[in-house]
């Protein structure tokens, strides 16, 4: 593992690998939280866990176009900045709360305001895409902690958010199951120590399934996960591992490993959310029902942990755990996935590019299934005969995407 990277954000220190003991709640303090994505599956969640704590102070909230349900979250949370992606949406949300003292921002400026907002603490990051990267950088310029649900930022930025993280001093928290659950393994001890992490999957919907089987799969087939309930993109990604070969990148950045040392490998049952082996060959794993609230929580109040109401696992009844590898001759997009991160460079960003593009696509029913991971390798190839960029800076990043888009619009 690369000397000084990854984990190096989450130090484990004496004052906080103890015990910690709370009285009550009238002796916590309020911590103040600004959450990117608020009407989303992760902000929503994230906005029950503040309900159910009472200590997480609501300051600025953003969201896409679902003006109706960010009316519901401001006048139940009361912040005091708002943002809506779509400037319509946001002129529509500023005449229906026009009683409440609430600032109401638009576009990429109103998500970097919510970024940055002085008030706030730790900056939620539940957006979808690359337009996730310029408002987490503005929070970490800001000096605020990244509780991180947007893997693009990582998976195509990561070489950048990384060193910004360890000069300004900020931590980089998890909020992927997956990602929480190695870091949850990880606390305590040494990342020289890490042989590789065991990074799990459900297998989606198609697991077991050929590749014939996949060509008549419809919108409706694919947004069917086995386990988890998640916002659409993500349920696509899910279905066509895509988000699997996102996490191993992700993961690289965060935990300073190399790609070939996460290893996927499918677990059915949702149960163990991940593993890692060290050195010695011990294997830490971190076991729960599947429910985004857990890492959530988790991240919010790093290092505490808290009471989350909700089911626990019961041994006996659950039986057994299953594991199995994952077909990447079926599922190319996590092939691809490594492939991508090995290269390094912004070869990442058109694998991102390519994904969000087709996954729009298919969603709108204008594209097939199986075309998903064949606009992705197509995007690639043209990109690797062109040339890679090998360190890109954001305003590469966002040119790379927008040539990908464009790439694919021609040819498909």
């Amino acid at each position: 593992m690369p000397e000084g990277e990854g984990l190096f954000l989450y130090q484990k220190t004496a004052e906080n690998t103890g015990v910690l003991c709370v009285s009550n709640q009238e002796d916590r303090d309020v911590k103040k939280i600004a959450i990117l994505g608020s009407t989303g599956s992760i902000g929503t969640q994230t906005l029950q866990v503040a309900e159910e704590n009472g200590d997480l102070q609501v300051t600025a909230l953003a969201a896409g176009k679902n003006v109706r349900r960010m009316e519901e979250q401001i006048r139940k949370f009361r912040p005091k900045l708002a943002c809506m992606q779509d400037e319509k949406k946001a002129k529509e949300l500023q005449l229906s709360i026009r009683d409440l003292d609430v600032k109401v921002t638009a576009g990429m400026e109103g998500l970097m305001e919510v970024a940055a907002d002085p008030e706030s603490e730790i900056l939620v990051t539940a957006i979808v895409g690359m337009m996730g990267i310029c408002p987490t950088i503005a929070a970490m310029e800001a000096g605020k902690d990244i509780a991180l649900a947007n893997k693009e930022t990582l998976v195509t930025a990561g070489h950048l958010i990384m060193p910004l993280a360890r000069e300004k001093g900020v931590k980089i928290l998890p909020v992927d199951s997956e990602h929480s659950a190695i870091f949850q393994c990880l606390n305590g001890e040494e990342n020289r120590t890490v042989r590789k992490i065991l990074l799990t999957a459900s297998g989606g919907p198609f697991r077991g399934w050929k590749r014939e089987q996949l060509a008549g799969v419809q919108v409706e087939d694919a947004l069917k996960h086995p386990n988890w309930s998640m916002g659409q993109k993500i349920t696509i990604d899910s279905s066509t591992m895509v988000n699997k070969g996102l996490e191993v990148m992700e993961a690289k950045w965060l935990f300073g490993v190399e790609m070939d040392q996460v290893q996927v490998v499918v677990q059915p049952q949702s149960v163990i959310h991940s593993m890692v082996e060290f050195e010695d060959g011990a294997v830490m794993a971190q076991l729960g029902t599947p429910d985004m609230r857990l890492p959530i929580q988790y991240a919010l109040y790093y290092p505490e942990r808290r009471f989350l109401p909700g089911e626990r696992l019961d041994f006996a009844k659950l039986g057994n755990i299953s594991f199995e590898e994952p077909d990447f001759s079926v599922f190319r997009g996590l092939s691809l996935a490594y492939e991508a991160g090995r290269q390094g460079g912004d070869l990442p960003v058109v694998y991102n590019a390519a994904n969000e593009y087709a996954v729009a696509k298919f969603l709108k029913r204008e594209i097939s299934y199986l075309t998903i991971v064949e606009m992705i390798e197509r995007a690639m190839k043209h990109h690797k005969e062109n040339g890679i960029s090998p360190h890109p800076g954001v305003e590469q990043i966002l040119e790379t995407e927008k040539a990908t888009y464009e790439f694919l619009e021609r040819n498909f």
